[in-house]
């Protein structure tokens, strides 16, 4: 299971787009992550009957997952994750360093 799930925010810590934040568009099962405003790169496209105009069109590749942290509100950085058990017995993903709490995980 990946340390990110689709509609986290992020951000990038290694390779050419260090530093910027977005919120996890999807997850690939290769261990790459697509984030929305990151990392976008051109494609050219020939004219089709879904796009009859064609030309170059701007889209977002993916990162390694390994290069992405999620974003705690409280430290206002990116942080691993942890995971605890709340009272509930529910699983809750915490930040390791301040241990606030990033989104909820369904009971396995």
């Amino acid at each position: 299971m990946a340390h990110v799930r689709k509609g986290d925010d992020v951000i990038v810590i290694k390779g050419k787009e260090k530093g910027k934040r977005g919120i996890v568009k999807r997850v690939l099962t290769n261990g790459r992550v697509e984030i929305e405003k990151v990392n976008v790169v051109k494609r050219h496209t020939r004219p089709t009957q879904a796009n009859p105009q064609g030309g170059i069109l701007e889209k977002e590749g993916t990162i390694a997952l390994s290069n992405v942290a999620l974003w705690c509100e409280k430290c206002v950085a990116g942080r691993r994750s942890g995971i605890e058990i709340d009272d509930a017995g529910n699983k809750v993903r915490t930040c390791r360093k301040c241990g606030a709490a990033f989104a909820k995980i369904a009971a396995a």
